[in-house]
């Protein structure tokens, strides 16, 4: 479902009707689920439902043979009750056989859509991750969660009632339909249909009534989730702002409004049940009279008329399987459009058809970096960047420094390919970043960000995260080149120590410290620091900083930095204003500039500090 999507756009509209696009969609996912003998599995079950269906209807046939033999009555009475008692038996056999059959199906093709389900939320979820930074940007995670769990739920109920409820439903309605006029009188057929014809329709027409409810009770669901999730990965800003009474009355309104809008899907269905019985039960009360008057005339015998009967049940019964069926059809359908609208969402970063791997440097010079031009603008922000054009040597280190919003991060996306530029180019050791794999550029590229996130999994997991294959030497030396190893060997669990939800478990220089020994261990050909050392005491920032500099070496490293003393070295520093790189050369050549931006900056930042000595 995901690859065949992945050519649309979030704008494009799907081709014929919504339904039968699902079910194409559908029929595909089955296809590639990779379920054992998935067509012998398929046959078999398909089989045994209808065989299922078709002694369903068979069942009345017998007990009615039953009961004639009984209110003949002629012979011995011994002979009578025998005869009786053996097509009684019959009729429970049959019936535990029509019973079966179902049930055995259900055994036999449940590989199959658990396969499918899998398949579903395994895609659903790839597709999310793949998707560009701007999407994510936009999205609530617990709703985008409940989507998808409700679309990969969805394919199972779907499979299930589609396979083997609706389309054998129909075939014993056929079966009952012809039964009924073949044994008895074409009247009890014609009177079957015009009820199952009022049943379908009403059923039909209300349940699509009822559609609006459902979307807004989803709706209302997911942001419910939203709200929930969001405060609690925010956890503490929510206790820092003594928020907990206003975070849980937000998500309280958000539950009053998902329970309004269950209310009312539930008083809808409530009238469409009522609806279905009114019907079924009047069309039953109708065929049990003229039964009755097929038997006064003596055309019909006592157990013919419970055969009627009784096979107007095993009819009517089925249409209530319908209006469910059709009603939670329906409903799914819906389900799944959510997390296909998803699965359909084109990502604006995407590898190119004939992307390469990005060749890593035979040499340990590390890799060069050039920006040629370029221009991106952020939609929600009046300025971007502008014309932006440097050059990183192989080794060298550039640093970016500027107020905030001068476009910093920006430049690190774009190095990162998290975005793509929408003028000029962005080129990675002389490959334009758009013509090289993802995969291969993040392999070359470590990032060290100003606030790093952790899973909630092991300190020796989180390091590990760059390089899944390291063994645990190497992880060690990671941790111990972040200044890190002697405060994992004073935890009671060491390297198994949980870090907790996010890393919250940590403090912020230690979370740090873990983000540089795992941009360490991936061992890039560019190291990127997105101010990180920002959240280290003094002492530790200066230890950090010495590694960091035995890092660098065989590596092209770009920093991003507010305190302009920790880039002091930088063989370059790019000066941004508002998007636009507005000077650039050494250190002492930058100070020395007058009037100019890095020398106010340096002045500031300077003054600054020896403010604070004197106040300390």
């Amino acid at each position: 479902m995901v690859k065949a999507q992945q050519a649309g756009s979030t704008q494009d509209k799907t081709d014929g009707p919504p339904t039968l696009t699902a079910l194409a969609d559908l029929a595909r996912l089955v296809a590639r689920s990779g379920a054992p003998h998935l067509k012998l599995r398929l046959i078999f079950a398909i089989l045994l439902t209808l065989a299922g269906k078709g002694l369903g209807v068979m069942a009345p046939l017998v007990l009615g043979a039953a009961v004639n033999r009984l209110a003949a009555g002629q012979g011995a009475a011994a002979a009578v009750g025998l005869g009786f008692a053996a097509f009684a038996i019959g009729w429970t056999f049959v019936r535990f056989l029509s019973a079966a059959s179902p049930l055995i199906s259900d055994v036999v093709f449940a590989p199959v859509r658990a396969a499918a389900q899998r398949t579903t939320a395994a895609e659903a979820f790839a597709h999310a991750l793949s998707l560009s930074l701007d999407f994510h940007q936009t999205k609530r995670s617990g709703a985008l969660s409940r989507t998808m769990d409700r679309g990969s739920r969805a394919v199972d109920f779907l499979l299930r009632i589609l396979a083997f409820n609706l389309i054998p439903t129909g075939v014993e309605l056929v079966l009952a339909a012809g039964v009924l006029g073949a044994k008895y009188d074409w009247r009890f057929a014609a009177g079957a249909g015009v009820v199952v014809v009022i049943y379908t329709a009403a059923t039909f027409a209300m349940s699509n009534w009822r559609l609006e409810h459902r979307r807004i009770m989803n709706a209302a669901d997911s942001e419910a989730a939203g709200v929930s999730v969001d405060a609690l990965l925010n956890y503490e800003t929510v206790k820092s702002f003594g928020a907990e009474t206003r975070a849980a009355a937000t998500y309280d309104r958000a539950l009053g409004d998902y329970a309004e809008a269950s209310l009312k899907a539930n008083s809808s269905l409530a009238m469409l049940n009522g609806m279905q019985a009114l019907v079924m039960n009047l069309g039953l009360g109708v065929m049990a009279v003229m039964a009755g008057f097929e038997a006064a005339a003596g055309r019909m015998g006592p157990g013919d008329v419970t055969a009627a009967v009784l096979i107007m049940i095993s009819l009517y019964a089925p249409l209530n399987i319908l209006g469910f069926a059709y009603r939670e059809i329906r409903q799914s359908f819906i389900d799944m459009e959510e997390m296909l609208k998803v699965t359909r969402q084109t990502p604006q970063v995407a590898d190119a058809s004939n992307a390469l791997a990005l060749p890593r440097p035979v040499d340990a010079r590390g890799a060069s970096v050039r920006f040629e031009n370029v221009g991106f603008r952020h939609d929600a922000r009046a300025n971007g960047l502008e014309d932006v054009s440097f050059f990183a040597a192989p080794g060298t280190t550039t640093a970016l420094v500027g107020p905030s919003g001068a476009g910093k991060s920006t430049i690190v996306k774009l190095a990162l390919r998290l975005l793509d530029p929408q003028e000029g180019r962005v080129l990675i050791d002389g490959h334009d970043a758009r013509q090289v794999t993802q995969a291969s550029l993040r392999a070359a590229v470590a990032l060290v960000p100003q606030d790093v996130a952790l899973f909630n999994d092991t300190l020796g997991a989180n390091i590990a995260f760059a390089r899944p294959d390291a063994d645990e030497a190497q992880v060690w030396a990671a941790a111990e080149a972040a200044e890190l190893a002697d405060f994992i060997r004073g935890l009671p669990d060491g390297m198994e120590t949980k870090v907790g939800e996010r890393g919250l478990k940590l403090s912020g220089g230690e979370r740090q410290r873990v983000g540089i020994a795992r941009a360490l261990l991936a061992d890039p050909c560019i190291l990127i620091l997105d101010e990180a050392t920002s959240a280290l005491d003094s002492r530790t920032e200066a230890a950090i900083q010495k590694t960091l500099q035995k890092a660098r070496h065989g590596r092209t490293t770009l920093v991003v930095a507010h305190r302009l003393s920790t880039v002091a070295d930088a063989d370059q520093i790019l000066v941004l204003k508002a998007g636009r790189i507005v000077e650039r050369g050494g250190h002492h050549e930058l100070v020395a500039r007058q009037g100019g931006e890095y020398a106010a900056l340096w002045r500031k930042q300077t003054r600054a500090g020896k403010t604070s000595q004197v106040a300390d």
